[in-house]
């Protein structure tokens, strides 16, 4: 009787362990969406919802792991075409939209000092302009006193939606940058040492004097990097600012399909930063996992009405009521579980 009751007693950890694993919401993907998912999860958990265990591993290998079943959502900051969508059986629709920043290491120049535009950029992740004190960039920097220093090019070694932002701008201002590169979450870089996640190009360009990177806004401010200043699509001198954010966010149009392949880089208007992009969150039309679909769903829908704030403090733009609106009720129609009924 004894055995019995140890066994019995043994029994009950094992259920009680599969249900919290089973309370658990498993996601991976994006690094650039990582800092306001594990703030808004933590805030989450925190008032009695189920615990988020997200991988910042990259967008490539996060569509990877939606595709094969292995989590409950995957997060991307390149959006699929709708061919690869159906042809998966996946939904998608964007969560929160944010910067990348162009991040420099070099001393005695604080954030914000150089001022970079498209084209240069382009021709320094093409191996042209090699110097700091080049006369390309000079040019944009009159009253800043460049030194003689290599430029050396940091950027992501793995599958990257942060990469995908940044080379879908260099290939919209530089022709020559489209046709020899172009754009992809991974691409065949020129030149420059490569970094596995944003927290690894944050690391590299931190310890090199000289480097150049790029990286989203909330690592950057997380690892007091400098950053540059941006020539915008209307001529304009920006810096990423709330403000610069909010502005190229508001040229993004999400009357449409919330499922619409939406790029914003390189946007219109006098105060918008050009470099900015969304998030997409991807999930099965069909879960095999039907309750931990339920309850990511209803995680987001928790971020869209309570996580603004936190997300604006982050430096992220929250997506517009009306958008959302339209995404709620698109995962409603096009998200099943196994009786053929909406999960929420």
């Amino acid at each position: 009787m004894k055995h019995l009751s140890i066994l019995a007693f043994v029994c009950f950890l094992a259920a009680l362990a599969l249900s919290a694993s089973a309370a658990e919401i498993e996601g991976a993907g994006s690094t650039f969406v990582y800092p306001i998912l594990s703030a808004w999860a933590k805030a989450y958990e925190r008032g009695g919802g189920p615990r988020l265990n997200y991988q910042p591993i990259g967008s490539g290998a996060g569509i990877q792991q939606i595709t094969s079943g292995a989590v409950a959502f995957g997060a991307s900051d390149m959006p699929l075409l709708q061919a690869d969508i159906g042809a998966n059986h996946l939904v998608q629709f964007p969560l929160v939209s944010g910067a990348v920043v162009p991040v420099l290491n070099l001393p005695g120049v604080g954030p914000g000092e150089v001022t970079l535009d498209g084209p240069t950029l382009a021709e320094i992740f093409l191996g042209q302009v090699t110097k700091w004190n080049d006369p390309a960039i000079a040019k944009l920097n009159p009253s800043v006193a460049l030194p003689d220093t290599a430029i050396t090019v940091i950027h992501r070694a793995d599958s990257s939606g942060t990469t995908f932002i940044w080379t879908d701008y260099l290939s919209k201002v530089s022709r020559e940058w489209a046709n020899q590169v172009g754009e992809d979450v991974v691409v065949d870089w020129p030149i420059g040492l490569g970094a596995k996640g944003s927290e690894g190009v944050a690391n590299i360009v931190a310890r090199i004097a000289g480097a150049l990177g790029y990286i989203e806004y909330a690592y950057a401010e997380r690892r007091k990097l400098s950053y540059t200043g941006m020539i915008n699509r209307a001529g304009h001198a920006v810096l990423p600012t709330m403000a610069s954010f909010d502005a190229a966010a508001a040229s993004a149009d999400w009357s449409g399909e919330s499922d619409s392949r939406l790029t914003m880089t390189n946007a219109p208007g006098e105060a918008s930063w050009p470099l900015a992009g969304s998030t997409f969150i991807l999930m099965q039309s069909e879960p095999s996992a039907a309750a931990e679909a339920a309850q990511a769903l209803k995680f987001f829908a928790w971020a869209y009405s309570n996580g603004k704030e936190m997300a604006h403090q982050l430096g992220y733009v929250p997506m517009p009521d009306q958008a959302v609106s339209l995404i709620e009720s698109g995962w409603r129609r096009q998200i099943k579980g196994p009786d053929g009924k909406p999960l929420d």
